[in-house]
């Protein structure tokens, strides 16, 4: 009613009737229930909760993927040396994962046992010194797996193209395991479910005709400067992504119980 107004106004979080409730007390409430139920609060929260956390899981995937894409180019640049990837071929990295790959994450299904979290503190900072340690984490790894399979490349007589279009498939590599691993911010893919998200496994498929076409259309190669890559490269490939993925994991690891 009307003399609840200074009560609504004085509480951390005012909440007031749709139905039953007067204009004076809505107008001071921070909520209103539409319904006049008390368990939608319940169920906004545990929604609310979901959204943030997607939110988040996709910040902490774009950002070090987008870091560690620039400092190829940049760290290149400072040493005088030739690109390992070329501009055009981190603009169809951007084009194609941040689609493919990153928008997936926004239909990820709330985590179980998300409603038995501690209230979260409005002050805390969306990303935590945990989060920002793992981000410059996966930059780094991004940009060392890339020069070091570029470099690999050329050793074994790969051409120029040859080895950029490894260490372009490379980036993507990383970037689609560590997609899988922030499915969750704290717990394995294993935890969550491989597959409980369809929509990830179809960008998958997506990015990975995506990248077959660009590596081995001719008409892809002349636009992209790429060239087709052998069998072994692959194994390369996979077995660098590999090793970047398991120390991701044991940073989530040992940083679980700060994040």
């Amino acid at each position: 009613g009307v003399n609840d107004a200074p009560a609504l106004r004085q509480a951390d979080i005012g909440v007031a009737m749709g139905r039953s409730g007067t204009e004076v007390a809505k107008e001071a409430a921070d909520m209103v229930l539409t319904d006049d139920d008390f368990a939608t609060i319940e169920a906004a929260v545990e929604e609310g909760r979901g959204v943030f956390d997607n939110i988040t899981k996709f910040i902490v995937w774009t950002l070090p993927t987008n870091m560690g894409e620039g400092l190829v180019i940049l760290v290149a640049i400072l040493l005088g040396t030739a690109l390992p990837i070329l501009p055009t071929q981190i603009l169809w990295i951007n084009m194609t994962t941040a689609v493919a790959l990153g928008l997936m994450l926004a239909f990820e299904p709330k985590e179980a046992g998300i409603m038995h979290r501690p209230p979260r503190d409005p002050a805390r900072p969306l990303l935590t010194s945990g989060l920002i340690a793992r981000i410059l984490l996966v930059s780094a790894l991004l940009v060392a797996g890339s020069w070091l399979l570029f470099e690999w490349e050329q050793s074994d007589g790969a051409g120029l193209a040859e080895a950029r279009t490894a260490a372009m498939n490379l980036l993507v590599a990383v970037e689609l395991f560590y997609l899988f691993s922030c499915r969750s911010l704290t717990h394995s893919m294993w935890h969550v479910g491989v597959f409980s998200n369809r929509w990830i496994v179809g960008g998958v498929t997506v990015q990975a005709l995506g990248q077959a076409a660009i590596t081995y259309l001719p008409v892809m190669n002349d636009l992209f400067g790429t060239a087709p890559i052998s069998g072994w490269t692959w194994l390369r490939i996979l077995g660098v992504a590999v090793l970047a993925s398991l120390v991701i994991a044991i940073d989530k690891r040992l940083r679980r119980q700060v994040l």
